[in-house]
């Protein structure tokens, strides 16, 4: 019964420091969750865009070649940046096969509505392949509500808008001027729609005088 005793009391000891260690972090409510985003290479394509590129210098300003590209559109025709000269433009970055984009999408169609009949363009641009992914692309857009003016971005296009970091989502707001007033990635959920109205906001504050263009 002595030899009993201690065996009992190392015992639970044993059970008490089991149980500590696999206590759970409570994160606190007052403190946001890290942005969610889901890396290019893990695409079904991973040759197509911008997947373990070496990142580029961060963009102030689109350059000319880019602004001037035409852009194909996801229904038909195309069309240029540079057509929406005078304007905020918001640039979204999403793709068909990234949970964190079908999870944007709600939040950013609310600031798109809000934003009906002001000097405001929306844009969404997809890095997959059209020639590969069309299929997959249309019943993404047939399962969410999708209002921006949707386009393919071929692989320089992506490059240089998220600056050869390879994750999706990505969102810039251009002020009219032509200079990127801000540039963030990943989705967080419940803030990345204010965040997108707040630099909305402040973009159609700011002055419109031009710009020098980069090369």
């Amino acid at each position: 019964m002595k030899k009993l005793f201690p065996l009992i009391f190392l015992a639970v000891i044993l059970v008490n420091a089991a149980a500590q260690s696999g206590r759970r972090v409570v994160r606190s409510p007052s403190q946001p969750d890290p942005p969610i985003q889901a890396p290019v290479w893990s695409q079904p394509e991973p040759e197509r865009p911008v997947a373990r590129l070496e990142a580029k210098p961060e963009l102030t300003i689109l350059p000319e070649r880019l602004l001037e590209r035409p852009i194909k559109s996801l229904d038909k025709g195309s069309f240029r940046l540079a057509d929406f000269n005078g304007k905020v433009v918001v640039v979204n970055m999403w793709a068909s096969w990234c949970p964190p984009c079908r999870s944007e999408v709600p939040e950013y169609e609310k600031v798109r509505k809000a934003y009906v009949g002001r000097e405001v363009e929306f844009i969404g641009l997809t890095p997959e392949d059209p020639q590969t992914s069309n299929g997959r692309v249309q019943q993404f857009l047939r399962s969410v509500n999708f209002g921006f003016r949707l386009g393919w971005a071929d692989r320089d296009t992506a490059y240089t808008l998220m600056n050869g970091q390879g994750t999706l989502p990505q969102t810039l707001v251009i002020a009219a001027s032509g200079r990127i007033i801000s540039k963030w990635h990943g989705y967080s959920r419940s803030q990345s729609g204010d965040r997108l109205r707040q630099t909305i906001d402040r973009a159609l504050s700011q002055a419109t005088a031009p710009v020098s263009q980069q090369p």
